[in-house]
């Protein structure tokens, strides 16, 4: 096994990159590396998930388990479910751009945030002038990689120089080379026609950085010395470039060749070469040369190829270059320098004792980067991390100890004009304005909260209900919701969802505010604009308007309008349920959004002001089946995904989980244990209520208690740290809720004592 002293066994790895027979120099590297730690380690699973540019074209080997396509982001996020499932102990990603998906990249950053698995990423090319999208997307792969793997020093220096890398997390590997034997070329030169020929060669998919003009106008001055000298230039086009100009840039090399008299001493070999017929064809020449454009290139495999079999070499002084041929392991000379092409070939041509030393020298040098040696070194690594991963036992649920309601951090995102919708950690992030959605939450709150300042709850239930009463649309007869920090709006009008949460927060208001004045305010609002509610399609915002209406009718007995809401929507969700049922599956949708747990409330409440029993019963069996769903193997309240969404007819994901979810589900039980009396829902709803104090599946509380504050989600590496505006009235509405629960069970239980 792959067990060291430390004791970390290692079983099954996941490998991303682009892989055989996709052709490309990363598809090259991943299936050597692939096969390299298959030899040196044949007791660990390697699980390759290769990128995919055209999903169907590759007929890919047992070997990989998984495909990406590169564009599509749902596959990248079921990728991490799989790898997840699969039991890897941690990711090896090969990092090159133009392999992955979404601005700069991005989509690869998507994956692996959706796991807690350790990340190792070797990192093929490291751009020194990043652009916005690069720089954010390089430094949100540092952050999140446990091991970083550059295969030259300069691509450390310019990790910590300019992404602020840590230095403990970087390894320099060498790129790996094949074991081959150090052969004389002339004992190779039969097979491909060579005989008698002095051979300089050039590898790789054949693109304009690659410098071949340079050579080619460096022949004349080269044939008059050696007149059987030939200039190979292996390798197909690159696919790109083939896509956009076809063979355009072939030809215009083909055309120079006839253009400087050397046509007969250049062969191109247009074919995109398997392993062992490209390192024979590195053995069988003289020379390799690599006249590469770019300076800042890291990494070259095909240099190292070369090296590896013992190739005197004369390259450009790119990164790779000047690292790996330094102290006389080959010749450099500068970009685009014809003159210094000609004199440094010709100098080797003429010596075959110079050419015999050099090539010694580099075999040497290729001897500390065969590929066993990459394995063994990047499996200590990979052990490494593993061993330092954090392991997070299940602790067992504590006493509750409900925090009390505090409006610090509302306020905090709070100014005169409403709610700010998000932060950046706990500092509103005024970019991105304001929602009704939001000043509606608030709103509800300045009912709810116990203990508050009359003055402090007359200012903030004044602006909160000022937002919503601006936001009105009498020509659309709709509420806008959003608005921009300098307070115009950015829409006529605002989502069904928010239209129904509005009628939902006047219902409320009209009921329990404090101050008979915003009693008599939310009432009147409520006349005039909630009748919008009737026209609304979505089904959560017919289960806010119900919710909304519900209220009015305890605040207002008879209320005809609310009567009217309360007789059109809930037999509409009986009908969608009784449509989209199965025996394993009891909800009102295919499909598990947000804000789950509202519907079955929706009813209940319903149920509650008509005098419905159905409606109840209805509610109840569908709240148990959320709850359910809901639920841990170890008992804890998980919350339904974001990941979950659009899923038909599957049971939900566990990331990223929202305070929304847990609020929505400590409400719901909340009504449910007063329909009934059953302790059992108080029992649900504190279950859910825990998840903001950290019984949760990452053991992780997410209220900030000093503050008030609550963070924005449960993701797979941790909290998603910001505070934004609907996490923290999730918290302190739920705050609220849970005391109402709490009061409500001793009641209940002291009416059992009492008739006992």
């Amino acid at each position: 096994m792959a067990l060291p002293a430390d004791g970390t066994k290692i079983t099954r790895l996941a490998l991303i990159g682009n892989f055989l027979p996709r052709r490309c120099g990363i598809a090259t590297y991943t299936t050597d590396v692939f096969t390299a730690m298959r030899a040196r380690f044949p007791e660990v699973a390697v699980d390759v998930y290769a990128m995919d540019d055209h999903p169907g074209l590759y007929e890919y080997p047992p070997e990989v388990v998984g495909t990406i396509p590169e564009t599509d982001l749902t596959a990248y996020l079921d990728a991490a479910r799989k790898i997840d499932a699969s039991g890897a102990q941690a990711i090896w990603v090969q990092h090159e751009y133009g392999i992955y998906g979404g601005p700069a990249e991005d989509y690869l950053l998507a994956l692996l945030d959706r796991t807690t698995l350790p990340v190792v990423v070797a990192l093929h090319t490291i751009l020194e002038r990043p652009n916005p999208d690069e720089r954010r997307v390089m430094e949100g792969l540092l952050r999140r990689a446990a091991r970083v793997i550059v295969m030259a020093e300069r691509g450390r220096d310019i990790l910590q120089r300019v992404y602020g890398a840590s230095p403990r997390q970087i390894v320099m590997i060498p790129h790996g080379v094949p074991d081959r034997d150090l052969v004389e070329p002339d004992t190779l030169k039969a097979q491909f026609g060579w005989e008698g020929r002095k051979v300089v060669l050039t590898f790789g998919l054949l693109a304009p950085n690659k410098g071949i003009e340079t050579v080619i106008e460096a022949l004349p001055a080269v044939i008059e010395r050696h007149p059987n000298l030939l200039y190979v230039v292996l390798g197909a086009t690159h696919p790109n470039l083939v896509a956009h100009q076809g063979e355009a840039y072939r030809d215009r090399l083909k055309a120079l060749t006839e253009a400087r008299g050397v046509a007969g001493n250049v062969a191109f070999i247009d074919a995109f070469v398997e392993h062992d017929e490209l390192l024979s064809y590195l053995q069988a020449a003289d020379i390799y040369v690599t006249p590469y454009t770019n300076p800042a290139q890291i990494t070259s495999g095909t240099l190292s190829y070369a090296i590896g079999v013992g190739k005197p070499v004369i390259s450009t002084p790119y990164v790779h270059a000047t690292e790996i041929l330094a102290d006389g392991h080959g010749v450099l000379v500068p970009f685009g320098d014809v003159a210094a092409f000609a004199r440094e070939i010709d100098m080797l041509l003429s010596s075959d004792r110079d050419r015999h030393r050099l090539a010694e020298r580099a075999y040497a040098r290729g001897r500390t980067m065969i590929w066993p040696q990459l394995a063994e070194t990047s499996m200590a690594e990979i052990r490494a991390v593993v061993a330092a991963r954090p392991f997070r036992l299940a602790k067992p649920s504590p006493p509750l100890k409900p925090l009390a309601p505090d409006f610090a951090a509302v306020e905090r995102m709070s100014d005169s004009t409403g709610m700010l919708q998000h932060s950046i950690y706990s500092i509103p992030d005024r970019r991105h304005g304001y929602c009704i959605d939001d000043n509606c939450r608030a709103l509800m709150l300045m009912s709810a909260m116990p203990d508050m300042d009359e003055v402090q709850r007359d200012k903030w239930t004044t602006i909160y209900a000022s937002f919503v009463q601006y936001a009105w649309n009498p020509d659309e007869r709709r509420f806008r919701n959003f608005m921009n920090f300098d307070r115009s709006w950015c829409e006529d009008v605002g989502s069904e969802d928010s239209n129904g949460r509005t009628v939902w927060a006047l219902g409320i208001t009209a009921r329990d505010a404090q101050l008979a004045k915003h009693r008599d305010w939310a009432t009147a609002m409520y006349d005039s604009t909630a009748s919008c509610a009737l026209e609304l399609g979505s089904l959560r915002a017919q289960a806010f308007a119900m919710l909304g209406a519900a209220a009015m009718l305890e605040a207002s007995p008879g209320h005809q309008l609310s009567l009217s809401i309360l007789a059109k929507f809930p037999d509409v969700h009986l009908a969608l349920l009784e449509k989209t049922r199965r025996p394993e599956w009891q909800w009102f949708e295919i499909v598990l959004a947000y804000d789950n747990a509202r519907l079955p409330q929706a009813l209940i409440r319903a149920g509650q002001a008509l005098g419905r029993q159905d409606l109840i019963d209805c509610g109840l069996a569908t709240l148990e089946w959320i709850v359910a769903k809901q639920t841990s193997p170890e008992g804890r309240f998980r919350a339904v995904g974001t990941e979950s969404f659009g899923r038909s007819y599957e049971d939900p994901l566990q990331f990223d989980q929202q305070p929304l979810e847990a609020q929505a589900t400590v409400d719901a039980c909340m009504a449910a244990f007063e329909a009934t009396g059953d302790l059992r829902w108080r029992d649900e709803a504190e279950r859910a209520y825990r998840w903001f104090l950290g019984g949760n599946d990452l053991n992780l509380p997410l209220a900030s208690i000093a503050d008030g504050g609550c963070f924005d989600g449960l993701m797979p590496t941790g909290l998603n740290r910001n505070q934004g505006a609907e996490s923290i009235l999730a918290l302190q509405l739920a705050n609220c809720a849970i005391s109402g629960v709490s009061n409500a069970a001793q009641s209940v239980a002291g009416a059992s004592r009492v008739v006992a």
